[in-house]
């Protein structure tokens, strides 16, 4: 992604350069990280919430940026006091299992994303898991954002780090974090996307090459990994879109240019998933068709395999009927005469049956 334009960076008092770090004081196990920042720049120290916040109110500039992993509800009790989180968001945010959203209070917002990860499995299994799905959550105010993570992965250390390494993008305020949170989660799809093409590529070069048998189930379970993922991805378009458009004031017009940016990310995104569930269709009617013609290759070997033994078996089933007025079974050559008449019959319908190729 491009860095965000400069709005030029004012100068740093010197209470910034010369802030004296905190000691380090005890945080909710709930906390991953708790920073103040003051134009584009992070203060040294450890900070809880409420000092934070008082720090920042205090200089009348600046903003809090609290990383948060699975809180329960008393965890994030005593943060949604002080910064005047909206009850409802709050209860998202500790139960999780919502779909992207984009909610405005009265002076803040409220984003959901889902975040996803692509699981390598040497064997598909019924159980296994391809797509390994989580929650991101956003509260943004004009002088903070909270981020509430819920799963293993998706951590947002990454975009803490390139953020502080682009003091001018930082110094945007809260809307550049919840842009760079937003566009690490869609570089993210692209990334699931990409390894997810793989995998069906594979599957597909299995379909169509002759003489091979693939399971079902496995194209089953591709196509239920990709349903999930769409449900990640496609109720996302309508979120970015509103921040693009201006749906908040938190948003300034420097940084909706880049919600566009990730926005067309996202499109691209969802063309991939539209086609993945397409082409799973074709794989799974191709592989129906397979196994379809397969039992009719295997049918006609049984029925004519069935009419060859029908044969000798019609022929010893005339002469076990033991009536007393039958020649044939008086000659000399009786027996062996009948075998051959089996034998022959019997290898002129397998040459038949070979030459049309049902054997």
């Amino acid at each position: 992604m491009p860095s965000l334009p400069s709005l030029g960076l004012r100068h740093r008092s010197s209470r910034v350069k010369n802030a004296a770090p905190r000691p380090p004081q005890s945080r909710p196990l709930s906390v991953v990280d708790c920073a103040v920042y003051v134009d584009g720049h992070r203060l040294a120290g450890h900070w809880s919430h409420g000092e934070a916040i008082e720090e920042v109110r205090g200089r009348g500039t600046g903003f809090v940026w609290i990383g948060l992993h699975e809180p329960d509800e008393q965890q994030i009790n005593g943060i949604a006091e002080t910064f005047g989180l909206h009850e409802l968001a709050v209860e998202d945010a500790v139960h999780a299992h919502q779909r992207p959203k984009l909610d405005r209070y009265d002076d803040s917002v409220f984003m959901v994303l889902k975040t996803v990860r692509y699981v390598a499995n040497e064997k598909l299994t019924a159980t296994s898991e391809i797509v390994e799905s989580g929650e991101l959550m956003a509260f943004v105010g004009h002088d903070f954002v909270i981020t509430v993570r819920h799963g293993k992965h998706a951590g947002l250390g990454v975009v803490r780090r390139q953020l502080e390494s682009d003091p001018e993008q930082l110094a945007l305020g809260p809307a550049a974090v919840l842009h760079g949170v937003a566009d690490h989660v869609v570089d993210s799809y692209l990334d699931v996307t990409e390894a997810i093409q793989g995998d069906i590529d594979t599957i597909e070069a299995e379909v169509f090459a002759p003489r091979t048998t693939i399971d079902a189930e496995q194209i089953y379970l591709m196509k239920r990994e990709v349903l999930d993922l769409r449900r990640a991805v496609m109720p996302l378009a309508k979120p970015l879109k509103r921040l693009a458009e201006g749906y908040t004031p938190m948003v300034p017009e420097q940084v909706r240019s880049y919600f566009r940016d990730v926005d067309d990310h996202l499109t691209t995104v969802s063309e991939r998933v539209v086609s993945f569930d397409e082409l799973l269709t074709t794989l799974v009617d191709a592989t129906l068709a397979k196994i379809t013609l397969r039992q009719n290759t295997d049918m006609r070997k049984i029925s004519a395999w069935v009419a060859i033994i029908s044969t000798p078996t019609m022929i010893a089933g005339i002469y076990g009927m033991n009536f007393e007025n039958m020649p044939e079974t008086n000659t000399v050559f009786g027996y062996p005469v009948t075998l051959l008449v089996m034998l022959g019959c019997c290898i002129a319908l397998f040459k038949i049956f070979r030459k049309n190729g049902w054997l």
